[in-house]
């Protein structure tokens, strides 16, 4: 038996957990689906022999999806802020979640398709906006403002000025 990490993420799904794992594994490098767990009985949202955890990580990250059942949703209270490189990274990244049944929000934000929020965040944008000169950081800041996926040129563009 393998030692737990002393801090995982719990992640609540609706039955679907193992589908999300294997996406995050597939998508992010330095992620896998360590585990899948089965019920030993019945329990509320499920009968014996379903799936009732994944453990598994993101980007290194260790987490723990469960099945618990509907009623419990995913909000903007919680999501994975990921810091890509360049415009490659970022629209790699921004694709697959959006491609695969999520949803675009503002400022490098997006959703998955379970409702898991993730922050697609190039580092020109974090340079940028916590820059010493308050005006190239008001630009950026602004700039980014009117996004949904970074534009990291637009970004650089307001760095320079």
């Amino acid at each position: 038996m393998h030692k737990p990490a002393k801090n995982t993420i719990c992640l609540w799904y609706n039955g679907d957990v193992e589908e999300a794992a294997k996406f995050y594994a597939k998508t992010f490098p330095d992620s896998a689906v360590t585990a899948v767990h089965r019920a030993p009985s019945d329990y509320p949202a499920g009968k014996k022999g379903d799936v009732l955890t994944v453990e598994f990580t993101v980007l290194g990250i260790p987490c723990l999806g469960l099945n618990g059942g509907p009623g419990i949703n995913h909000s903007e209270a919680f999501s994975f802020q990921i810091s890509t490189e360049n415009q490659e990274e970022t629209d790699r990244y921004w694709n697959a979640i959006v491609g695969n049944g999520g949803q675009e929000n503002d400022c490098g934000w997006c959703k998955d398709k379970w409702g898991l929020c993730w922050q697609i965040t190039p580092a020109a944008l974090v340079h940028g906006y916590t820059h010493p000169d308050a005006a190239v950081a008001k630009r950026v800041f602004e700039a980014m403002m009117t996004m949904k996926k970074i534009d990291v040129a637009t970004i650089e563009a307001a760095i320079k000025g």
